[in-house]
């Protein structure tokens, strides 16, 4: 049995045996914001609640809650940055679509 922190490290194991293998921790490298390829998402939370999910970023975390700062401040919404995507309260698929395509990015509206 064993547990792991967010960040894939070991926290705790009962196995004695455990051979630690070291953590290639170089930091990941952001995509240019043209070849990004973003995609946008409407989903239905518990209770009825509308969220625009975007998806797809590659790049490291710094510039994805930089990026999600950006489009929460232009949308007006409270929202997170969660599992390497972008949530927003609400519906601002057009809205979002828009700043993306304005920022460089390659983006699109998906799901249904």
């Amino acid at each position: 049995m064993s547990n792991k922190n967010k960040n894939g490290g070991l926290v705790y194991s009962t196995n004695r045996n455990l051979e630690l293998k070291p953590v290639n921790n170089t930091p990941i490298q952001s995509l240019p914001a043209n070849q990004q390829n973003l995609k946008i998402y409407l989903d239905r939370l518990g209770g009825g609640k509308l969220v625009t999910r975007v998806s797809g970023f590659i790049g490291n975390e710094s510039d994805l809650e930089a990026l999600g700062k950006l489009l929460k401040q232009k949308c007006g919404v409270g929202g997170s940055v969660k599992n390497e995507e972008i949530l927003l309260q609400g519906d601002h698929r057009e809205k979002v679509l828009k700043l993306l395509m304005d920022a460089n990015y390659k983006a699109k509206k998906a799901g249904g």
